[in-house]
Parts: structure tokens; C-alpha cells; sequence
């Protein structure tokens, strides 16, 4: 067994598992360029371990991950927080053994982003999720290219274009999640009953078939990935983001919002 303790990532690995916990509840474990670092070199150690056989990648506080950091956007540009966020999904997507997303609370923008790069995800059905972008002038670009392979087309649809908040129950359901069990207490059961069920494995057996299921995925990443950046810049650039933007941090609508 070893525990460290990094700065916004917390690691811990245990028979052949290793945990990484998104320890940054202060600003709902946004991906803050020093918290990707982390998860990156997480990830990079584990993969490097042939005695690992899987990773869970989990979180403190109430928010598994809100997505971009925006103060550090605005401060490094868009398209460097997009080619951030793209670079995060492309480890987790390429990571030769199974990364397991256990959820104890709510997920938004480019959170969904990583639970849908992850291979087996889980959460509480009373877990909350949201596309957000659309209400705040933006879209789900980056993010699309791990969603779109995994959930339903009329889901898409759906909550791409509303921002409607859904539990985990619907996410389960259009396929955001493996498994969303009645309570948090379940869900660890559950994330329990993977890991051991991925103990008994082969870590060629794994490493293989892992290739097998992301195949999609990684082609998705790879043909759009930089089309997306460029979508995602343009978008934070733009006026009508601005006002989005504003409108969170001062809590009012934004002015395109059309009342009843």
C-alpha cells in the first residue's frame, strides 16, 4: 500500500488499484492547470505499473468536476483551456487499463467531458448532470467527441440543446453512466464489486481489450479534436459568451433569455 498527498490530486494505491482523488473543492475541482497536471502524471504512473489493473478517479466535495477553470481561462486564453480539456480526454480515452469515474456528487460541463472518456462510470441515481454551455452562449464542443459515442442521439439532442439539469437515473439510462445505484452507499458497493471483478483480470487482457472498446472514441479525438478547439475558442471569444458569462457571476439572466 502507498499514499501521497499532491497539491489538488490525492493518490493512493492498493491491491493492484490506484485511486486518484480530485481534491480541489474550493472552486468544485475545476481544471485548473494544476490540478490536469496532476491527473496527467497520475495516469502516466499508473499506466507505467504493470502490477495496476485499474484506475478510480473520484473527488472531495460536493462536485465531481464543474469543467474549466474560467479564471485561469480568461487569463491564458480559450484555446488553451480547450486544448487543456482535449489533452485530458485523450489521456483518460488512451490510458491502456480501465479508468472507473465514481461519482459522489454532481457533474457539469467539461466534468461530463471525463465521465464519458472514462471506461466504466457510476454514481448515485439522485446525482445531478447539465450541459450547460447553451445557456451561457456556448456549446459542448470538446466535450462531444467523448459523449456523442457513448449516449443516446435523441439524449443529445435533448440536453445538448436545453441545459436542462438530469440525475443519474437518465444519465444511466442514455448511457452517461454504467451504473447509478439507489445511494451513495450502493454506488461504492458497486465501484467495489468493478474493482474486484477487475482483479482477477489480465493486465494484457485488459490492456487489449480496452483498445477494442475506445476504438471509436480515439478515432472521434483524433479527426476532431483540433476542429473542436477552434470551436470552443471562437465561442468563449464571442460577445454573446461575454454576456453568458456575466450573467452567471451576477446571477440574472442573460439578456437573449425570453420570459414565458
Amino acid at each position: 500500500m502507498a499514499e501521497h498527498t499532491d497539491d489538488v490530486v490525492r493518490v493512493h494505491i492498493e491491491d493492484g488499484i490506484v485511486t486518484l482523488t480530485l481534491d480541489s473543492p474550493g472552486n468544485r475541482n475545476a481544471l485548473s492547470a494544476a490540478l490536469v497536471e496532476q491527473v496527467h502524471a497520475g495516469l502516466a504512473r499508473a499506466a507505467a505499473d504493470e502490477t495496476v489493473r485499474a484506475i478510480v478517479l473520484t473527488h472531495t466535495g460536493p462536485t465531481f468536476c464543474a469543467g474549466a477553470d474560467l479564471k485561469e481561462a480568461a487569463q491564458g486564453g480559450m484555446r488553451e483551456g480547450a486544448e487543456t480539456l482535449l489533452g485530458l480526454l485523450r489521456r483518460i480515452v488512451e490510458t491502456p487499463i480501465p479508468v472507473i469515474a465514481h461519482l459522489k456528487g454532481n457533474a457539469r460541463a467539461g466534468g461530463l467531458g471525463i465521465v464519458a472518456a472514462a471506461d466504466i462510470a457510476v454514481a448515485p441515481a439522485d446525482t445531478t448532470f447539465s450541459f450547460s454551455e447553451v445557456r451561457l452562449g456556448l456549446a459542448p464542443a470538446i466535450i462531444s467527441l467523448t459523449v456523442l459515442p457513448r449516449i443516446d442521439e435523441r439524449a443529445a439532442g435533448r440536453y445538448f440543446l436545453t441545459g436542462e439539469t438530469f440525475d443519474g437515473a437518465a444519465a444511466e439510462s442514455m448511457g452517461l453512466l454504467t451504473e447509478a445505484p439507489r445511494d451513495a452507499a450502493a454506488a461504492e458497493n458497486g465501484v467495489r464489486e468493478i474493482v474486484s471483478a477487475l482483479r482477477l483480470c489480465s493486465r494484457q487482457g485488459l490492456v487489449e481489450s480496452k483498445k477494442l472498446t475506445t476504438a471509436r472514441m480515439r478515432d472521434v479525438l483524433g479527426q476532431q479534436g483540433d476542429a473542436m478547439v477552434r470551436l470552443s475558442a471562437d465561442l468563449f471569444a464571442s460577445e454573446e459568451a461575454a454576456e453568458g458569462m456575466r450573467a452567471f457571476r451576477e446571477r440574472r439572466p442573460p439578456r437573449w433569455a425570453l420570459s414565458r
